[in-house]
């Protein structure tokens, strides 16, 4: 059998001129970066055109399990799909980051015959967009430091900085470190450490900005810590703003490739949903919408985390409006939803499917109570029998929601087409009347608890003193009208990562919160939730490399 790699070197790419022709790009708006890929500028989002914007939608999942989903596949999937019954479409997908591809993830460009490419390129700095988010958050935590030695003007006080360093790796090292050890002339002696560059609140404003004075707008904004007299400190206060801005003048504009099929494929930005809002940038989705039929976009790990964050922020500050869901579910991770065991996946179970489809009628139901129409995707593997994928498609049918096996890993978009028909034919009805969970006017609290309880079926939520006193500081501040971006356990609907299936009985604890008020949302951090993963005990990087002929191996 070929590994993901291997069919991706053997596809046969178009040039990324004829790509971009495909959806009336003109060679004028492409930045190369060698023949597949290329920067598009903002210009084009700005143009006027007759063209009736295309129609959004969301692919998303059950909680993941080490079983495996497959969402961007599937995602990648449905657009080829799309497209092979006529349906001009764009994907949009969100940027690999180095630390899980070197980690335990491996690659995120799609798998089998459903991927983007150039695949290596993609997992392995692509155009540089996260190095840029990088260099930018480190130049704004230089300018503290530097503030601080040069006799602290704005009288910040060094135990109450909030901005951190950031790397694009898994390195739980750097969680916690002392910067400016040595003396005098290196710097104020203080706490600091390390985020992954993806949870950088520079990520999520370079995910959500529309424009440069956007991004400058939102940039500006960044509260860094706050004075010996308790005021918020911002980006602006040390006139770091331009600098950063220059830094991220490439890096906004949205990148394009292709898929297995060439299919016009936008990746661009790269937070991760279970500790930022976990969504590719609205500049990447509003020009695909502009450019095409449909646009397939996906948010990351389960409904409860990418797809409320979809719905909440980014829909809602970019003025979205989806016109369908589709949860991406397999039979294996229904499986170990419901208590199976590893190694025991691939044996017939429908005990266990039956228990583990809990976990997928409550994303459905979650969906549901945003206005969105949802089929559910069942991304078949080699595997599954009969008489479970019809056993599963009886439990969707009396939940009411339509359900489509996809085969996308083995036969690319052909493997989609049914699953494309049944979204066209869901979008093009007009039944989507999307709705944000909450008014953004609720108080901070009310808002968690909204979530906790409608999205994970909570009893509740515990908040520390520390929580309370944060939220209550923010508050004061005038930012209590910005939507939750909880940061949560991507595994279960609850804070404990091994609470599979659908949880009952159980609260929330929210043990600090904290606020990115340039991307305009306030994080309240759930369970043992950190920004900084680590790598495991044997990590993919020790068996990626690239032999003397070029080729690239062990990348997924």
């Amino acid at each position: 059998m070929k590994t993901d790699v291997q069919i991706a070197q053997e596809a046969q790419k178009q040039h990324i001129r004829e790509i971009a022709k495909k959806v009336g790009i003109s060679e004028d708006d492409l930045e190369l970066y060698g023949n597949y890929k290329a920067k598009v500028n903002l210009d084009v989002l700005e143009r006027d055109t007759d063209r009736p914007s295309g129609k959004l939608i969301l692919v998303t999942a059950i909680n993941p399990t080490a079983a495996g989903e497959g969402k961007t596949t599937t995602n990648v999937g449905l657009s080829m799909g799309l497209n092979k019954i006529g349906k001009l479409t764009f994907t949009a997908l969100r940027e690999p980051s180095l630390g899980p591809c070197f980690g335990v993830k491996g690659g995120a460009a799609g798998g089998g015959y459903a991927q983007v490419v150039p695949m290596e390129d993609i997992n392995l700095h692509f155009t540089g967009d996260i190095h840029a988010v990088t260099t930018a958050n480190n130049l704004l935590s230089a300018l503290i430091d530097n503030h601080l030695h040069h006799g602290n003007a704005l009288g910040i006080d060094p135990n109450r900085i909030t901005w951190r360093r950031a790397i694009d790796m898994n390195d739980r090292a750097l969680r916690n470190t002392i910067v400016g050890l040595g003396g005098k002339t290196n710097g104020v002696t203080r706490e600091d450490g390390f985020d992954i560059s993806v949870a950088s609140e520079v990520m999520a404003i370079l995910c959500l900005a529309d424009s440069v004075e956007d991004l400058k707008h939102r940039l500006s904004k960044m509260i860094i810590g706050y004075t010996y007299a308790n005021k918020p400190v911002t980006a602006q206060d040390l006139d770091a703003v331009g600098s950063m801005a220059l830094l991220l003048k490439d890096a906004i504009k949205p990148n394009l490739v292709q898929t297995l099929e060439n299919t016009p494929a936008f990746i661009h930005g790269g937070p991760f949903a279970n500790i930022a809002h976990g969504c590719n940038s609205v500049v990447a989705t509003k020009t695909a919408l502009k450019l095409a039929d449909y646009v397939v976009t996906e948010a990351g790990f389960g409904a409860d985390l990418g797809a409320e964050k979809f719905f909440d922020i980014k829909c809602r500050q970019a003025g979205l409006d989806p016109a369908a869901a589709v949860i991406v579910a397999t039979i294996r991770a229904l499986k170990k939803h419901g208590g199976v065991g590893k190694n025991d996946l691939n044996l017939e179970n429908f005990d266990a499917l039956r228990l583990g489809f809990e976990n997928l009628k409550r994303h459905v139901e979650n969906v549901r109570k945003f206005g969105v129409p949802a089929v559910v995707a069942i991304n078949e593997f080699p595997t599954d029998t009969q008489a479970e994928v019809e056993f599963l498609e009886k439990m969707c049918k009396e939940i009411d929601v339509p359900v489509v096996l996809a085969q996308v890993w083995a036969k690319g978009g052909e493997g989609a087409i049914e699953l494309a028909k049944k979204v066209v034919e869901i979008a093009e009805s007009g039944v989507s009347n999307f709705k944000p969970l909450y008014e953004l006017d609720m108080p901070i609290i009310k808002k968690i608890e909204k979530i906790a309880k409608e999205i994970y079926r909570a009893d509740g939520v515990d908040f520390s003193p520390k929580a309370i006193k944060n939220i209550m500081k923010f508050e004061e501040d005038g930012l209590g009208g910005l939507p939750i971006c909880m940061a949560k356990t991507q595994y279960s609907f609850s804070d404990d990562p091994d609470r599979y299936g659908a949880p009952v009985g159980f609260r929330i604890a929210i043990n600090d919160v904290k606020v990115s008020a340039g991307a305009g949302f306030i994080i309240p951090m759930a369970g043992d939730i950190m920004r900084m993963p680590g790598l495991p005990k044997v990590p993919a990087a020790n068996k990626i490399d690239i032999l003397p002929s070029g080729e690239i191996v062990g990348l997924f």
